[in-house]
């Protein structure tokens, strides 16, 4: 790392370390869940300024579907590209592609899919144990490229702690009536002396699937893929290791051609208990990935190819009492991807190199009475290195800085109450600078602009958490300005493969630019649980749920391209010793806040429900479940989706799902 970094470091991160003594360190609190995505402290979600949601297992398996978002699909304020079933990145308050990090275990899931809508990403929902959603200004602990969110899938292949249990393990299958799927999947965990080993490994197959129009061509997903994986705990430390394998073949719809894709992966999660002064743990984490897909005509033969080498390597080291901080971390993180695009896909972005060094660091403080301050910075050097469409390679050097303040506050024993402000920085990615012709899974054309500088957000945001014996209550509300906001602009224009545009859509290919204004978004998520019912048989709760987002370019140019609606909703639920079942009823809102050359999206009304029997409690536990998705077959297009206009989203669907754990 060059001296400019470590200059612009020692600039962002030297308030953390000032001593400040008229604070005392605050007693430690009794640890619940433990969020390792939103900050390397250990601690309970409920104690940091911003909201982290944690989408559990039980919850994975009845929502389904092929990708992260489809199983993120009850989180207020998330939605997916719904490009197609095997492709649908998860969209964190409208921000999509080069904002929101997918990882895994906390390591980068080494893709391509933000390169394109049409392009998946290598993680299966079945695979997770459970996956956080983190919003807001905690997100900059995973550099610029996560300036608007983070999805981690938490799947623990590489072990984190030793099994009770010397053997366990889950199996679970499953049939949907709507694209005749079938999936399977088989998950063991053993413990060997001081060795903590996982194996694991799925199987989907779907066929094109049913809308409310007909039959939706070219749909179908097929997808495998395994690892295994194995840590040595010796003390308070271990040392880990795995190896990931992922395949699948899925179809465009309104194209011809299927996307082919493979990686393998491999992970190292390590910890170390230092006990050296105020220097409690070192963790070293890390990855590398070898991607590869091709775009295939229906005969197999590869029309484009897209691969991606990727290393990505972190170190945290946590800090205990220190000075006025009741806890501290520090970090550094170094990346590399290397992609490359063959066949057709040279047309639409040559080679690139990009590569990021950084530095970070996290603490904690008591205020007095019940609050508490939370400070935390980063700061990068990315190079990136292609070809624009002028032919002449260029490199840039890029030095993103970012930090956030966030206070919490107790206000009752019941209520706490979070505010956040922080400016994150993000350096332009490889497409926005040197895309340069036809990308055929969209249908787009595109320009990138290799003039363009850093973006940045300066934005505010405060959370209320309302805990009680009955009542659960989550909810922000936020806004962020944006200085150069980066963005593709569809010009109204379309062209044919070779770059001839005119002015109506009688071409193929939309045109599209990379540009960037000055842009606001402002917005608001909350959802609260009710107890309505408890007793020896079990629980009926009530739930509501509720997201909006609005964001604008300045002086005067429009609406931010390809926004999500409103939606609001709520349900019941009951859990019981042997048996579960709900409702959820959701309303998405018209999109009538359209950028140019957008339709409008209609709204719709989206009615889901489960019904869960476990006629065996006891090891194995068996469980059956029967999920309904869509029930009213109402007709759904995603405001958010490229091909909104072409693509409809599925149908009523009943699956069936048996599982058993030992």
């Amino acid at each position: 790392m060059s001296r400019k970094l470590f200059l612009g470091a020692a600039t962002v991160l030297a308030p953390l370390c000032l001593p400040s003594p008229g604070f005392a360190a605050e007693p430690a609190s009794p640890l619940q869940t433990v969020v390792i995505t939103a900050s390397p402290l250990p601690q309970d979600a409920d104690q940091i300024a911003t909201i982290v949601e944690t989408v559990e297992r039980d919850a994975i398996l009845r929502r389904g579907g092929a990708n992260l978002a489809d199983a993120l699909s009850g989180v207020p304020g998330v939605t997916g590209t719904s490009f197609a079933s095997g492709a649908s990145r998860p969209v964190i308050r409208g921000f999509d592609a080069n904002r929101v990090r997918t990882l895994e275990d906390g390591i980068g899931s080494f893709d391509v899919s933000d390169v394109g809508p049409d392009h998946g990403v290598p993680v299966d929902p079945y695979s997770a144990q459970r996956v956080e959603v983190v919003r807001g200004a905690a997100t900059l602990r995973y550099g610029s490229q996560a300036i608007g969110g983070v999805v981690n899938a938490i799947n623990d292949r590489v072990p984190t702690t030793l099994p009770e249990k010397p053997l366990s393990g889950e199996a679970t299958s499953g049939y949907g009536t709507n694209a005749g799927s079938r999936e399977g999947a088989a998950l063991l965990d053993a413990r060997l002396g001081r060795f903590a080993l996982h194996a694991d490994g799925f199987d989907r197959r779907t066929s094109d699937y049913d809308t409310p129009e007909g039959k939706l061509g070219n749909s179908f997903f097929r997808g495998d893929g395994y690892s295994a994986g194995g840590s040595y705990f010796f003390g308070e430390n271990r040392v880990g290791a795995a190896v990931i394998h992922y395949d699948s073949k899925y179809g465009i719809p309104g194209e011809d051609a299927y996307i082919d894709m493979q990686q393998t992966k491999q992970l190292l999660r390590s910890s170390f208990a230092i006990g050296a002064g105020p220097l409690q743990k070192l963790d070293i984490e890390g990855g590398y990935a070898d991607y590869e897909h091709s775009e295939r005509e229906p005969d197999g033969t590869p029309a484009s190819t897209f691969k991606n080498r990727e290393w990505d390597l972190r170190a945290e080291g946590i800090l205990g009492a220190v000075g006025p901080f009741s806890g501290a971390a520090f970090g550094a993180q170094a990346q590399r991807k290397n992609f490359s695009a063959l066949g057709e896909g040279e047309d639409y972005l040559l080679p690139t190199l990009t590569r990021s060094e950084a530095v970070f660091a996290f603490a904690e403080a008591p205020l007095g009475g019940e609050t508490r301050l939370q400070v935390g910075a980063r700061v990068e050097q990315v190079h990136v290195q292609g070809t624009p469409a002028s032919d002449e390679a260029v490199a840039h050097r890029f030095t993103p800085a970012s930090a956030s303040a966030g206070l919490v506050f107790d206000v009752s024993p019941i209520v706490r109450l979070g505010v956040t402000l922080s400016s994150a920085a993000r350096a332009p990615a490889q497409t926005e600078l040197f895309s340069r012709g036809a990308h055929d899974g969209p249908a787009t054309f595109e320009i990138g602009d290799p003039t363009l500088d850093v973006e940045r957000a300066n934005s505010l945001e405060g959370s209320l958490r309302v805990r009680t014996n009955k009542v659960r209550v989550e909810a922000s509300l936020w806004g962020a300005k944006f200085d150069k906001y980066i963005f593709g602009q569809l010009t109204g224009r379309t062209c044919d493969e070779g770059g001839a545009c005119v002015d109506d859509d009688s071409e193929e290919l939309k045109e599209m630019y990379y540009t960037q204004l000055g842009a606001q978004f402002w917005g608001a998520e909350g959802k609260a649980t009710f107890d309505l019912l408890r007793n020896a048989h079990g629980l009926l709760q009530a739930e509501l749920l509720a997201d909006y987002v609005r964001a604008k370019l300045d002086d005067g140019a429009g609406n931010v391209p390809r926004m999500p609606p409103y939606h609001v909703g709520g349900g019941l639920s009951w859990t019981g010793p042997s048996f579960d079942g709900g409702l959820l009823v959701k309303y998405a809102g018209a999109q009538t806040d359209t950028a140019t050359a957008e339709t409008r999206t209609g709204g719709f009304t989206s009615v889901d429900a489960h019904l869960g029997w476990r006629p065996l409690t006891d090891s194995p536990e068996v469980e059956f479940v029967l999920i309904g998705r869509n029930l009213t077959d109402s007709t759904q297009r995603n405001s958010v989706a490229l091909n909104k206009d072409e693509v409809t989203l599925p149908g009523r669907d009943i699956r069936l799902l048996v599982r058993a754990v030992f």
